[in-house]
């Protein structure tokens, strides 16, 4: 079979999205990495509203944040890019020292390797022909590494019969599950299954060790006990003879809520074999005020190198709408739907209100509380007698950054003047 064909990443000459939303004016191919050059400020009313928005100081700060708590314990990081899908922000994610990035597809996996993306983590299982043969495409390039995840023997039987029949050695790690759960071997006997039939597949599936994902868990000792689980399973694996012998073991685990009791776990393990520990956040680039800022406050509040790396993750991530109507009182209708931001882990939270033309934004009132929303409007809950009126813009604050992203095919990229400096494409 042919090597895949490397097509060229954003920031190589892709084009602005003329089919999407959140942007102005701009002459036919203009390329997304000379966004900056079309000198559009948000305030000007430059770009069109709804528009998603990343801060890039915070952002810089929080891929600093990030990368320093990890080097702190002596991990890697492979943020799971499943949060953003922009090749763009994967790549400065790299840049600041990441070790791969996590994945959750194989058409996920297809659409970074396409962009430069040449270590990834597939914190998922591999199912199914079409998706195996686009992952076995991308294993003939020599300098391409990729994981992903077994729990049956079912599935290791059907990745070792594909990739045997593609002449490829697919590295896999065993992931560990919990009762009521998600996915992950449950038990020793599923265990032992699983196992018994990677033994039989020993030039098409290469055992690397395993991974989990404690975030189906909500108390810290249950996490705990979770993670020295599957320390104990990786121990057994390496004193067995189990693991490959061609490159370093891996364990895997943490989202973006428990990264610090995963680091604390994992750090310092030694199998008495190279390992490679990998935790994978990915909301920490943009943050949130919702479910991840509840996360970073316990984090800060008894983890020690939280504490020292003050101040913490910054909230990066707003989406910016116009107040289209006031048809009562004490109720406004904002141009802002459930196709432009998360709505399933809380509603959006006014942040800031602008009068264009105004000198600069003013938080909003904290009384201003969105009560419901719709596809394309948001009921904004208002005091009779406040000032605000049609043509507002208010910028939202986010809960879940995950299902924000995935609604815009390019998130712009802002100063502190709220000058646009760039266009990040996804690939959603």
């Amino acid at each position: 079979m042919k090597t895949p064909v490397i097509s060229p990443a954003p920031d190589a000459g892709m084009p602005l999205d003329a089919d999407g939303k959140g942007l102005g004016v701009f002459p036919a191919g203009w390329p997304a990495a000379e966004a900056a050059a079309l000198d559009w400020n948000l305030l000007r009313e430059d770009v069109s509203l709804p528009v998603a928005v990343l801060y890039e100081a915070r952002m810089r700060h929080n891929l600093q944040w990030m990368q320093r708590f990890m080097e702190a314990y002596r991990v890697k990081l492979a943020p799971h890019g499943k949060t953003t899908m922009s090749p763009d922000l994967f790549h400065r994610q790299l840049q600041a020292g990441a070790w791969g990035i996590t994945l959750a597809t194989a058409p996920q996996t297809r659409a970074a390797y396409r962009h430069g993306i040449r270590t990834v983590l597939m914190a998922n299982q591999l199912v199914g022909r079409a998706n195996m043969a686009m992952v076995a495409e991308l294993l003939r390039d020599p300098d391409f590494t990729y994981f992903c995840l077994v729990d049956s023997a079912a599935n290791a039987a059907q990745l070792g019969a594909y990739f045997s029949g593609q002449g490829l050695r697919l590295p896999v790690l065993i992931e560990l599950g919990v009762a009521g759960g998600r996915t992950g071997v449950r038990d020793d006997a599923q265990l032992g299954a699983l196992l018994a039939e990677l033994e039989r597949w020993p030039r098409s599936l290469a055992l690397a060790g395993v991974e989990v994902y404690e975030g189906v868990l909500q108390d810290e000792d249950g996490i705990r006990a979770f993670l020295q689980r599957a320390v104990r399973t990786l121990r057994g694996l390496a004193a067995d003879g189990r693991l490959r012998q061609d490159g370093p073991a891996l364990i895997s685990g943490a989202g973006s809520a428990w990264f610090d009791v995963v680091a604390e776990e994992f750090s310092g393990l030694d199998i008495g074999m190279p390992l490679d520990i990998v935790l994978r956040p990915g909301c920490y680039l943009s943050h949130d005020v919702g479910i991840y800022r509840s996360a970073a406050e316990r984090i800060a509040a008894h983890n020690p190198v939280a504490r020292r790396l003050d101040p913490g993750l910054q909230p990066a991530l707003q989406v910016w709408a116009y107040v289209q109507s006031v048809p009562e009182p004490r109720r406004a209708i904002v141009a802002l739907g459930k196709r432009d931001a998360a709505f399933d882990a809380g509603l959006p939270v006014p942040a800031a209100h602008y009068r264009p033309g105004g000198a600069a934004p003013l938080p909003a009132p904290q009384r201003w509380k969105l009560t419901a929303m719709m596809d394309q409007h948001a009921f904004l809950s208002i005091d009779a007698g406040d000032d605000i009126q049609v043509g507002d813009m208010i910028a939202f604050d986010i809960s879940h950054p995950c299902l924000t992203f995935d609604k815009w095919r390019q998130v712009l990229l802002i100063d502190e003047q709220y000058r646009i400096t760039g266009v990040a494409p996804t690939c959603f």
